[in-house]
């Protein structure tokens, strides 16, 4: 039998699990192989067998992606077309499910004999729940990250692994000691460049309203790479803001997590970071209109966060579109860093949540239950 596995991730965090995935497969089975696409951490692993692809891959919003409808479909066929010449023994799609769902469906149509593995399942809870259906007829493993996934995708008939959040090992290994700054607020304006120019400046703009009254209030930014740590400061050099009063630094986003009194957060992964490590926050999110018009039609849940997803209530301030404004940053912060009692209950909420993302070793988990598949 081929001892192949090939995967495909098309975003820095897809990345990150990946390899992570890679790393618990080579113990449960030192003789495995892989190939396919992914990110640079994927790309090392593999000896160069899995390609970098990520520096076109990872967009974000359905209208970017239509914008680049043409390269999508070509890298579509060439994958398809390899993965059934190389026959592996198993297809492990980590998330990018926009891709990589029409991939699995593609293959299973061409009878590959592979199995077809879901690594990090889609929220196809939240749009399309009809196709949760058609997903039970192409794939062999659902691997999911939170237990209330479980029981949907086993109703609709689809082999499901509740293997927790893989983020929880990497969060647990990045704790710091001591405790919070009294006067420091974290930013987290994202990790792709459109997001950032979208969100960014609306913090900034927000630390401006704020100087005034609360001159003794310090912020600090994560950026995700050197070239968006110049990019922001250029924003900062222009804005009415004191020499030192907005410091950016790279790579240092969950340090910053556990040190800052209250913070922003753009929508995504850090928004869970932040509510396990218990860090007050609020929730922005800003997308081409054509995108929030098309995701407005297309979504069927009441909030974007995954911590209000996983509570079914309204935790975390959401600030979505329009309402993602300098006005409401500002009176967000001001409230949780002056109102002790209220920081107090948003923490406790938070870690609440957070709980419900497993207790570690998930790579592990899925890396049993992908082999198990493999044995039938």
């Amino acid at each position: 039998m081929s001892r192949l596995i090939y995967l495909v991730a098309g975003e820095h965090s897809g990345d990150t699990r990946g390899v992570e995935l890679m790393e618990a497969l080579r113990k449960a089975d030192p003789g495995l192989e892989f190939a396919g696409l992914g990110g640079p951490k994927m790309a090392e692993s593999s000896g160069g067998k899995i390609r970098d692809w990520l520096e076109s891959a990872a967009v974000m919003g359905i209208w970017e992606v239509l914008k680049r409808y043409g390269w999508f479909k070509a890298r579509f066929e060439e994958t398809k077309a390899e993965i059934l010449e190389l026959q592996p023994a198993a297809v492990v799609l980590v998330d990018y499910p926009g891709f990589n769902l029409r991939l699995a469906k593609a293959l299973r149509a061409a009878g590959t004999g592979a199995k077809l593995v879901d690594y990090i399942s889609p929220q196809v809870w939240a749009w399309h729940r009809e196709r949760l259906l058609h997903m039970a007829g192409y794939l062999d493993l659902m691997l999911c990250l939170f237990p209330f996934e479980q029981e949907i995708f086993e109703k609709a008939g689809l082999r499901t692994v509740w293997m927790g959040h893989p983020m929880v090992d990497q969060l647990e290994e990045r704790r710091i000691e001591g405790g919070r700054e009294e006067h420091l607020i974290g930013l987290f304006p994202g990790s792709r460049e459109r997001e950032v120019a979208r969100l960014f400046p609306v913090m900034l703009r927000a630390a401006e309203r704020l100087q005034g009254k609360h001159p003794e209030w310090h912020y600090e930014a994560a950026a995700a790479s050197e070239s968006l740590k110049e990019l922001m400061e250029s924003w900062i050099a222009a804005a009415e803001l004191p020499r030192g009063a907005v410091v950016v630094r790279v790579g240092t986003s969950q340090e910053l997590m556990q040190r800052a009194t209250s913070g922003v957060v753009a929508s995504g992964t850090a928004t869970m970071e932040a509510a396990y490590y218990g860090m007050p926050y609020c929730l922005v999110y800003k997308v081409a209109w054509p995108t929030w018009v098309m995701g407005k039609l297309l979504v069927e849940v009441d909030y974007i966060g995954m911590a209000n997803i996983i509570a079914d209530r309204q935790v975390v301030h959401e600030f979505v579109q329009l309402e993602a404004n300098a006005g409401n940053v500002a009176a967000f912060l001001e409230s949780v860093m002056t109102e002790p009692g209220r920081r107090e209950n948003l923490q406790r909420e938070l870690l609440e949540v957070a709980a419900k993302l497993g207790e570690g070793g998930a790579a592990k988990i899925a890396a049993g239950a992908i082999m198990e598949v493999l044995g039938e």
